[in-house]
């Protein structure tokens, strides 16, 4: 008894076929999301920044097989490359050779490829991870306030006005200087990545529900609900057979939204110098050490920047694909 999506009347046409030497035709129905995935098709923007999302994953994923075949590792210094007296790599375009693709790093001689591959798997990593610990907390606190209403709908939305008007960066700072280096079998880069992922989650749950709590309020009014009732349903079967089905698709399009913003999140605080330790990589903590070469060595700023500015490009063109074709209404 869930509700149908929005459909346009070119989505809804259904292609027929010819059957038998009646001129009888056979009409093929489709679902709900094989529409949205035909008018996802048809946007040519978000299909590229599928795949270069796609590609990022696989990135991230398979860095320590893409650093083997390079013959590089991230923590490996070169420097026997460096110039001794400027502490700059040796040759144009940042020491860029065959060996060394996108060049090395100033002092260390580190390869700068090799570091951006691994940096892709801390960005994803806090990226993906605090984005589904907001859904989560987002989704079960903002259907509970839209369903139920009442005391605990202000509650909820108190508490989610509370936590957006906090000053998130300060308090990931603040937190994770005091934090210990042993937290849950974790030491070092794995706890702040720990911390990270569940403060930026934390925080940002309240975007989420009050999309979710908005939902709610408007479809526990609908028909089906109100058929799903009369029919004796109980509060959890409608809650997970009626609505939550429904709340998949705007879910879905904030959490591909929410992403890209976490890994500015998480670039941000490695500028800072509060995210990930040296020497794991870090394409913030990148930044942060080429603002005293950006003069002599602008490679080493550039490459990094571009990376982050092609993944969350890259995001945001697929989450508004995604948007479109789910709810193609909310955009006319």
């Amino acid at each position: 008894m869930t509700a149908p999506m929005h459909e346009t009347a070119a989505d809804t046409e259904a292609p027929v076929e010819p059957v038998g030497d009646g001129g009888a035709v056979k009409v093929e129905g489709r679902s709900p999301g094989r529409i949205a995935w035909n008018r996802l098709k048809r946007d040519k923007l978000a299909v590229a920044g599928g795949a270069i999302v796609l590609v990022l994953i696989l990135v991230a994923v398979f860095a320590p097989v893409i650093s083997a075949l390079t013959g590089q590792s991230p923590d490996e210094r070169h420097e026997d490359l460096i110039d001794p007296l400027f502490s700059t790599p040796i040759g144009s375009l940042g020491g860029i050779s065959g060996d060394h693709w996108l060049g090395v790093e100033p002092v260390s001689g580190r390869d700068i490829l090799a570091r951006i591959v691994y940096g892709a798997r801390v960005s994803m990593l806090v990226g993906f991870l605090s984005a589904v610990v907001a859904v989560i907390a987002g989704t079960i606190l903002g259907t509970l306030a839209g369903y139920f209403g009442g005391w605990l709908d202000a509650l909820i939305s108190r508490v989610m006005d509370m936590l957006l008007a906090f000053p998130q960066l300060l308090f990931i700072i603040s937190l994770i200087a005091v934090m210990p280096n042993n937290l849950l079998g974790l030491t070092g880069t794995g706890v702040r990545l720990l911390v990270m992922i569940l403060v930026i989650g934390f925080f940002g749950w309240p975007y989420i529900g009050r999309i979710v709590r908005g939902q709610v309020l408007s479809l526990r009014e609908r028909e089906y609900i109100e058929a799903a009732r009369s029919l004796g349903a109980g509060r959890l079967y409608i809650l997970r057979k009626e609505l939550l089905p429904n709340l998949i698709a705007p879910i879905t399009v904030y959490m591909t939204l929410m992403i890209p913003t976490n890994i500015l999140t998480e670039a941000a605080l490695s500028f800072l110098g509060v995210g990930v330790k040296p020497p794991t990589a870090s394409w913030g903590s990148m930044l942060s050490d080429a603002v005293t070469y950006y003069e002599t060595d602008p490679m080493y700023m550039i490459i990094p920047g571009v990376a982050i500015f092609i993944t969350v490009l890259a995001f945001n063109l697929f989450g508004d694909g995604v948007r479109d074709a789910l709810d193609p209404k909310g955009t006319r």
